[in-house]
């Protein structure tokens, strides 16, 4: 069941919104409530499934998480019968949920396509003074090679015969080719636009200014930044402490609506969720 209701996050997030708008629909124009009051139930029942799963999952780990203060909130606006506020509430964080990962999920493709980019093979000179297409882990220093119009120069090298025009991109983002002739330097994963040159291996494989790029990147992945340390720290005592002060309000007050509406305004969604896939979305840029 867990496994079916997270496989269809994306397609509650879509029909509980579809839900409040048919309700504040029927609200304003044939004013019928009990359409309204039902959408709002049945947007706030789909919502909350998958959050409540979630809040469960990390109070088994001793984890106080948004989705708890979320879930109680929700329990809470059902009990005073606030069900366009649960509802919304619910649909907001799924669809911030369904945002972050839209753009993981585009940061990994920009990452892969620059993985793709890399150059499998080169035409390296052999004993015999020919040119053979190898793999290019089969490329080391001081090894021949040519590059011929379109194709991708395999090592970071320099030109010893020949001239063109070389699109850079990949490296230093200028569009404009760059013309090369005997004594340039080339980089791994650009492109001969036009020419014919030869050039010696002064770096290969993951010493290449483009392999150091991949490297780079795939380690900014798997680390975290200063702020996404600190907004770690933060939540972890942050969200505890919303939740007592929530708490503290009704016992005080008695105003179960006022403790929910601080529960709901207290959640640090943005700064939990804004951080991390800010930093993933400038290194996929």
């Amino acid at each position: 069941m867990q496994r079916f209701i997270f496989s269809n996050k994306n397609r509650i997030t879509l029909v509980s919104g579809i839900l409040i708008i048919i309700g504040f629909l029927s609200k304003w124009t044939i004013k019928n409530t009990d359409i309204f009051v039902w959408s709002m139930i049945i947007a706030s029942i789909l919502g909350i499934a998958p959050i409540a799963i979630q809040a469960y999952q990390a109070l088994r780990v001793k984890v106080v998480s948004i989705d708890v203060l979320v879930t109680i909130a929700v329990i809470g606006a059902f009990l005073i019968q606030n069900f366009e506020e649960s509802a919304i509430v619910t649909f907001l964080f799924l669809f911030g949920a369904f945002l972050e990962q839209r753009t993981l999920n585009k940061t990994r493709s920009a990452i892969k396509e620059l993985t793709e980019m890399a150059p499998e093979s080169a035409l390296k000179q052999m004993e015999n003074g020919e040119f053979e297409e190898v793999e290019v882990d089969e490329v080391d220093i001081g090894d021949v090679l040519l590059v011929k119009t379109g194709a991708k120069i395999p090592v970071d090298g320099t030109v010893i015969t020949g001239e063109g025009s070389v699109n850079e991109a990949s490296i230093t983002g200028e569009s404009l080719p760059v013309s090369k002739e005997k004594g340039s330097n080339v980089f791994a994963g650009t492109i001969l636009d036009n020419g014919t040159i030869q050039i010696v291996a002064d770096r290969v494989g993951e010493d290449t200014t483009f392999g150091k790029i991949i490297e780079l990147v795939e380690e900014a992945q798997d680390s975290k930044s200063e702020a996404e340390r600190f907004i770690d720290r933060f939540s972890k005592y942050y969200t505890p402490a919303v939740l007592a002060i929530g708490i503290i309000v009704w016992l005080f007050s008695r105003n179960l609506e006022l403790a929910i509406t601080i529960l709901v305004l207290g959640c640090p969604g943005a700064l939990v969720i804004g951080v991390p896939v800010s930093n993933v979305a400038g290194i996929g840029n």
